[in-house]
């Protein structure tokens, strides 16, 4: 004889029940769905639409796969309590969850409770969501802070002044007094009274609302570390700590441009570095308590920020498209403007791309459920191999500085001449290439002569009579010299 009939109620907008963890996808659907639209609700496996208890078979990972899907599949991520519950002989399992950060993505895309249904969310209803949570999360900025004036590192505040003047965006008097930083932290919104807001606090104090971690690894993976560093302070003082340490690490390499002067070039452009370090402190979620941090592997320098990037949109489309500010502390953001530490319309990562680009250095923008991540790949602009690291370069150094009293010049001077000729050699050859195939590509061009595509286009600039009209697949190059190749 069966065993006895259990019902435990009907379906309603915050409860769900699913025959099975088969229906697992179905389940993540819903919770999100009801976060959305209530922020807490219950989810069974194991009971019929209409209460029935019909049992779930419950093994040694049934409850781990289940947490594991629902951390996996919603964002921003949840940590639901998901236990066993028996009802007479039967077992089901019951997921009890809640979030305060709607709106919750199930599987990329939004839904939103419809009495025992989950439909999805429409666009403008998602929109005014996510509007929503930004002035929610923005909030923290604006709450007074258990710092005062009296708390701020002058230093670090008269070097933010300084550089405001200097950009023009702020009008800040020559003397700065301890009375002139009241007020001036008054005219930034960070101070009521003697009291700084959180935002100001964390721009100025050298306080644990900031916190810095830095290390090296031995490879590209975080097992073997041969330095490790952590710090805590204001944003100001941390995000210099970060650059300088990772320009440190960085090798660099010498190149002679036909003058007697040398050039220092960084295997990644600095103003790249800092731009990524200052907006992953921007930009992260402040309240909590996460570190920005700073890794140098054999192959490629992360600088990681707390709190994932927006959902709705991918980072590359603020390189290749004109998109609007999401600023998660507009407050903070707003104030390293007038510093231009940070710029004002959304093109910070076009920046990074575009910088990397002109260097010829990969740049990944990477994301998960937990934080952003910009990734610089090391050694791989044009003119970088392993003779060109920087233990090689100070090693040349040290050869160059012992032949100073000696023929240096003369070995200079024919280092500068050699290379200038070489280069004379390359722009002759390119000038008959593009003669002879006017709709050739840069990348083929780098092919055919051997180079990469960064000397590529320092040859193009040194030849005025070389133009492309055109555009696209259509446009082609042309020569306006009466030059022949082998002239």
């Amino acid at each position: 004889m069966g065993a006895d009939r259990v019902n435990i109620g009907k379906e309603t907008e915050r409860i769900e029940f699913k025959k099975s963890t088969a229906e697992l996808r179905g389940g993540v659907v819903s919770i999100a769905a009801i976060l959305n639209k209530h922020g807490s609700g219950d989810l069974y496996f194991g009971v019929k639409n209409n209460g029935d208890v019909v049992g779930q078979t419950i093994n040694e990972t049934t409850l781990r796969d289940v947490s594991q899907a629902i951390r996996t599949n919603i964002r921003p991520e949840i940590y639901p309590v998901v236990e066993e519950q028996t009802y007479g002989d039967r077992a089901v399992v019951h997921v009890r969850f809640e979030g305060s950060r709607r709106p919750y993505l199930a599987y990329r895309l939004p839904y939103i409770r419809v009495a025992d249904e989950d439909v999805a969310m429409d666009q403008g209803s998602y929109d005014e969501a996510l509007h929503n949570r930004e002035i929610r999360t923005s909030s923290w900025e604006t709450q007074l802070s258990r710092y005062d004036v009296s708390n701020v590192d002058v230093e670090v505040f008269k070097e933010f002044l300084e550089k405001a003047r200097e950009a023009g965006l702020l009008t800040v008097p020559q003397r700065i007094t301890r009375k002139g930083i009241k007020e001036t932290l008054a005219e930034l919104e960070l101070a009521e009274g003697d009291r700084l807001l959180n935002a100001g606090a964390a721009l100025f104090v050298d306080c644990g609302i900031n916190e810095l971690q830095m290390a090296k690894f031995a490879s590209d993976k975080r097992l073997t570390f041969t330095d490790v560093r952590r710090y805590t302070g204001s944003i100001v003082a941390l995000a210099d700590r970060a650059v300088q340490y990772i320009v440190d690490a960085m090798d660099w390499r010498v190149e002679f441009d036909g003058s007697l002067e040398r050039k220092e070039i960084p295997e990644i452009p600095v103003d790249a570095v800092r731009e990524a370090v200052i907006n992953a402190f921007a930009h992260r979620i402040i309240e909590s308590r996460e570190s920005v941090e700073a890794a140098i592997y054999k192959s490629y320098i992360d600088v990681y920020s707390p709190g994932p990037f927006p959902e709705y949109v991918a980072p590359e489309q603020f390189v290749n498209e004109s998109r609007k500010p999401i600023r998660r502390n507009p407050l903070i953001a707003k104030t390293l403007y007038y510093s231009k530490d940070m710029e004002n319309f959304a093109t910070g990562l076009k920046r990074i791309y575009e910088s990397c680009q002109a260097a010829g250095v990969r740049v990944d923008f990477l994301r998960d459920g937990y934080g952003f991540t910009v990734r610089f790949h090391r050694h791989c602009g044009d003119g970088w191999d392993q003779e060109n690291s920087q233990s090689a370069t100070q090693s040349a150094n040290g050869t160059l500085n012992g032949t100073l009293n000696g023929t240096l010049n003369g070995a200079l001077n024919g280092a500068l001449n050699g290379a200038q000729k070489r280069f004379d050699d390359l722009c002759r050859q390119l000038r008959s290439i593009i003669m002879q195939n006017p709709g050739l590509t840069r990348i083929k061009m780098a092919e055919e002569l051997g180079v990469g595509k960064r000397t590529i286009q320092r040859l193009l600039n040194a030849m005025p009579d070389v133009h492309f009209i055109g555009g696209g697949r259509n446009g082609r190059w042309i020569v306006d010299s009466d030059d022949t190749p082998n002239k």
